[in-house]
């Protein structure tokens, strides 16, 4: 089976921080509690700067952007697991940046909650927000629709199959690694 992701991108710059992505004041809320989890959602991206638009609207739980993509060092800052919950919260299924954070690349693994995914050159000055795209895990690439071009990705190796599991702890139970509960 053929996996890839579609829908439309909101473009991001560099040293996107954990603090943009979900602002501390929002750390009350419990993940695992599904309402707050939903909530948690809704104030995803919403530390960024005016000038990128809003991600999720006000009043809303989800986003229209299923894919981010960004430029380097995204996720820097803290390591709070927040950062990838929110995103995988609203709807956002993969981000594409030049480079992360390693505790946000880390994170992302752990939780389940999104695909990391590393471009092989930089994208955030060549995309913009709105463009529909699509990543063909298969082949890493991503193409944009947009312009009708594609662009390689690197190939995300080991954390794929621990994503698509949903986290490192649904990992090690259906591998065996850990006992099922």
């Amino acid at each position: 089976m053929k996996k890839v992701i579609k829908g439309v991108i909101f473009v991001l710059e560099d040293n996107i921080d954990t603090d943009q992505i979900i602002p501390a004041e929002y750390l009350t809320l419990v993940p695992s509690k599904p309402d707050e989890y939903e909530k948690l959602g809704s104030y995803a991206l919403a530390g960024l700067p005016d000038r990128y638009g809003k991600f999720v609207v006000p009043g809303q739980t989800t986003t229209a952007y299923k894919i981010i993509v960004a430029g380097e060092n995204f996720g820097c800052g803290s390591s709070r697991e927040h950062a990838p919950i929110a995103l995988g919260a609203c709807g956002v299924e993969a981000v594409i940046a030049q480079s992360y954070a390693r505790i946000f690349f880390r994170n992302c693994t752990a939780t389940g909650e999104l695909y990391p995914w590393e471009s092989a050159e930089r994208l955030c000055n060549q995309f913009e927000t709105g463009q529909e795209v699509s990543i063909d895990f298969e082949h890493n690439q991503l193409i944009n629709h947009s312009l009708g071009k594609t662009f390689d990705l690197k190939p995300l190796g080991d954390v794929e199959p621990v994503i698509d599991a949903g986290g490192i702890f649904a990992y090690a139970r259906n591998t065996g690694m850990i006992p099922s509960r």
